[in-house]
């Protein structure tokens, strides 16, 4: 195999939503009442919903700009490559990128639903939610049919809305649900209670894969405020195994045997020596602890159940037989921080030409139309079109730029010397800029 005839499923992307999503879905009331993108006196986005106000953008959209703009910067759309919110450059940012389809989680507003679990009119956030998912697969993903993986949320706090919704997702063709890897964050009940038995059931009924994403409910701890950020953002990855180890336990996985879920940008390097532990632990334990892994290894089901998605892992696919090949899938993380925009084929490609040609489908495409049962694409698609070569000769010919775009941001923190930024730098910022907007009417 060569570069260019790689395939390139990326199953964790995001989207900055544009303040257009519920245009088309809702009117009246409804549509007053949806969540509004905002610009403070600054020409800072945020967005609003029932008396809540979160920012929008910062480390989540620098694509394509230059690293030492990297920071909270940008913060506002007009900042940002328009491929970060218009579907239709999207694509175009896709093909120049070599990569053939997408899973797109939202970046603001819909990231997990944080936003409606936090509004105080449920009855409200549960019809503004199911706005946004009919926006997801009608207006992104049915645009370019066979490009997107439908990607749902779900309204956890009210279990029979949430089983109704897995159910009518399903009818319109999502395969996938995404949702807190730590549900008590959201001051729900842990995965281990019975509150949630009829979610699990709902999953296997339907036959839907649960995508867990990074950071949603196990932030990765720093040591303290003044700890540098980057050895912060150096083990987001690391911090994944606290929530993988946590859903290992899970009954439910003894129960149906078929359920899949998705570690979505959660690296793989760790994996060996996590299951090696949790066997090991298995072993030494499992007879005061009353542990469910008995016959079965915790390794085992491990296997069974998880997909590990990576961004660059060299150390991962060098061990991949340990890992398991048929449990790791590609991902580019477009727009955020980690991207590898637009070199994603020659990164990748040095990290797996070792693999057999089977081994490198497998990462690059074949698990995740297996594991997100993401039948629709060579529906849609054929093969010699969706090459990495293929979906770069049509970027070429509508000639994308890829130029970076500099707006010379602000750097992470106004004014301070030179020196590492620290988290509390960065958790001051966010406290800052959330009283901020909080004290000044809207435009």
């Amino acid at each position: 195999m060569k570069l260019e005839e790689m395939i390139l499923i990326s199953v964790d992307d995001h989207i900055c939503e544009p303040p257009t999503m519920f245009d088309n879905q809702l009117s009246g009331d409804l549509l007053a009442s949806a969540p509004k993108l905002r610009i403070d006196k600054h020409g800072k986005n945020y967005w609003e919903y029932q008396g809540r106000r979160k920012g929008s953008i910062g480390l989540n959209a620098v694509v394509g700009r230059p690293f030492e703009e990297y920071g909270m910067e940008p913060t506002s759309l007009d900042q940002l490559r328009d491929g970060c919110y218009d579907v239709h450059a999207r694509i175009d940012d896709m093909d120049v990128n070599g990569i053939a389809a997408s899973m797109c989680f939202g970046n603001s507003i819909v990231f997990d639903g944080q936003t409606f679990h936090q509004a105080p009119d449920k009855a409200l956030a549960l019809r503004h939610m199911q706005a946004a998912n009919d926006w997801h697969y009608e207006e992104w993903c049915m645009a370019y049919p066979g490009r997107f993986i439908p990607l749902g949320v779900l309204p956890t706090w009210d279990m029979d809305a949430t089983v109704a919704e897995i159910h009518r997702l399903a009818k319109k063709g999502f395969r996938t649900v995404q949702m807190n890897e730590n549900p008590t964050v959201q001051g729900l009940p842990s995965i281990h209670n019975d509150y949630w038995n009829p979610f699990f059931k709902a999953i296997a009924d339907t036959d839907m894969t649960v995508a867990l994403h990074i950071g949603s409910g196990n932030p990765a701890p720093h040591a303290s405020m003044e700890t540098p950020i980057e050895a912060w953002i150096s083990t987001m990855p690391l911090s994944v195994a606290q929530g993988v180890a946590d859903w290992l336990q899970l009954e439910e996985l003894h129960q149906y045997p078929d359920m899949r879920i998705a570690i979505s940008e959660g690296s793989i390097g760790w994996v060996p020596y996590f299951m090696e532990r949790a066997d090991f632990s298995n072993w030494r334990h499992k007879t005061w602890t009353h542990s469910r892994f008995q016959d079965l290894k915790p390794s085992d089901l491990f296997k069974r159940h998880f997909l590990n998605c990576f961004v660059d892992d060299r150390f991962g696919l060098r061990h991949l037989d340990e890992i398991g090949e048929n449990n790791v899938a590609y991902e580019c993380d477009y727009p955020h921080s980690d991207t590898l925009w637009p070199d994603v084929p020659e990164h990748l490609w040095d990290s797996v030409k070792h693999l057999t040609d089977e081994q490198i489908d497998k990462v690059t495409h074949t698990n995740a139309l297996r594991w997100f049962r993401f039948d629709t694409f060579f529906e849609h698609n054929k093969r010699e079109d969706m090459t990495v070569g293929a979906c770069r000769a049509r970027a070429k010919a509508k000639g994308v730029d890829t130029s970076p775009k500099s707006s010379g941001g602000a750097r992470p923190v106004d004014g301070a010397e030179p020196r590492p930024v620290t988290s509390g730098d960065i958790m001051t910022m966010f406290k800052h800029h959330a009283d901020e907007r909080a004290t000044e009417p809207a435009n």
